[in-house]
């Protein structure tokens, strides 16, 4: 059974070293200002390349110690008895964050963990215009992308650049806007025709939600993303902004924020082919990033199945399963894939948007549009995970 528990500290370990380094490397761009500043002479000079060395030194030595703490933990799960031989499996058999974050850090992490988390994170990704290309003949999708998410750069692509019509992935940003404004997760919501006709007549994948059901907010949350469910994610708009209009703007807002409104546009919360609505691959993984780092989004995405809250219309709730976790996590992706959406419309075909812990610790995120089939796509990410993650 996998320990969810486990793979919870392990996100939070590396978000507090992701935001960590963030605040580091903004104290060395000030560090640098500040030497500019001395005007340009000899000694501005010289502070500029002293930093630049005590960067490259930090970096080596960081990188060498992570490399180090991830092989010392595989080694300690496999012996202890866990079955994932990775840093999921130390951290399950030790519990020891602490020594971890101490690794990672050094004396005084947890200090700077907890003010590194007012830090916002830089989700910009790196080296796009020079990934090396994705040439794998097992990946059959038109479209691919695959990032380090701990350095935030491309390790490999195909066509990551093209405008795409995102399809349901558009419902991880609806999400993580979502999350952004709620409040009570156990607050009520009475879904309404409007919900249902809306649903129905776009023909969209829905939870199942009639006409009149009062449901939770945590309902709607996890019927946006594990059935993909166009009435939850309508609901979600109402009950955020009153409108499908105005909760548009807000993940327009949402967009510019992260500093993708240049080449991302929407158009609607379910996503509904349109040709104002759009994104790029590199856009899609820096919006999952995101999320990612928001608790209640990670944990939405990572749900392999839920139970709505009991209603007069389902007394027993009704079962609902994200089927690409499901059908991916019996697979070999030198890794575990954690969180993960997909997504369909004739124009974009299938895709999928994933994040994944590779057995060395490393984090990574997948982007794959353009498959003939939803088996396809998920067996894109497994062969993208195998060839090109550490």
């Amino acid at each position: 059974m996998r320990d969810f528990e486990a793979e919870e500290r392990i996100n939070r370990a590396l978000r507090a070293r992701r935001r960590a380094e963030i605040r580091k490397r903004r104290r060395r761009r000030a560090r640098i200002k500040r030497a500019l500043v001395l005007g340009g002479t000899g000694l501005g000079l010289f502070l500029i390349i002293l930093a630049g060395v005590g960067l490259v030194k930090m970096i080596t030595g960081r990188h060498a110690q992570a490399a180090e703490q991830t092989a010392d933990t595989g080694k300690d799960a496999q012996t202890g008895g866990g079955k994932t031989g990775s840093l999921a499996g130390a951290l399950a058999s030790s519990g020891t964050l602490q020594a971890v974050n101490k690794e990672l850090f050094g004396e005084g992490a947890e200090a700077e963990a907890v003010e590194a988390s007012a830090v916002t994170a830089d989700y910009s990704i790196s080296g796009q215009d020079t990934a090396p290309a994705l040439t794998s003949g097992e990946v059959l999708s038109t479209r691919a992308l695959l990032i380090n998410w701990d350095t935030r750069s491309v390790v490999a692509q195909r066509g990551a650049g093209d405008r795409i019509n995102p399809a349901s992935m558009t419902k991880i940003l609806t999400l993580l806007v979502a999350a952004e404004h709620v409040t009570d997760l156990d607050d009520t919501f009475t879904i309404t025709r409007e919900i249902t006709d809306y649903s129905y007549s776009n023909d969209c994948s829905a939870v199942g939600f009639d006409d009149g059901e009062t449901v939770t907010v945590r309902d709607l949350l996890y019927g946006t993303i594990l059935p993909s469910g166009a009435d939850a994610a309508a609901g979600l708009a109402f009950y955020v902004s009153g409108s499908l209009e105005g909760f548009v703007d807000l993940m327009n807002q949402k967009l510019e924020e992260l500093g993708l409104s240049d080449t991302a546009h929407f158009t609607n919360c379910v996503g509904l082919y349109d040709e104002n609505h759009y994104c790029t691959l590199y856009d899609m993984a820096e919006i999952l990033g995101a999320a990612i780092d928001n608790e209640l989004c990670r944990e939405v995405l990572s749900a392999h199945t839920y139970t709505t809250s009991a209603t007069e219309q389902h007394p027993e709730g009704l079962l609902i399963s994200n089927w690409f976790l499901r059908r991916i996590e019996d697979k070999d992706t030198h890794g575990t894939v954690l969180c993960a959406k997909t997504g369909y419309v004739v124009q974009s075909g299938n895709c999928a948007a994933s994040y994944s812990i590779s057995n060395s610790g490393k984090q990574y995120i997948c982007v794959t549009a353009d498959a003939h089939s939803s088996w396809r796509c998920i067996y894109d990410h497994v062969a993208v995970y195998q060839e090109y993650t550490e």
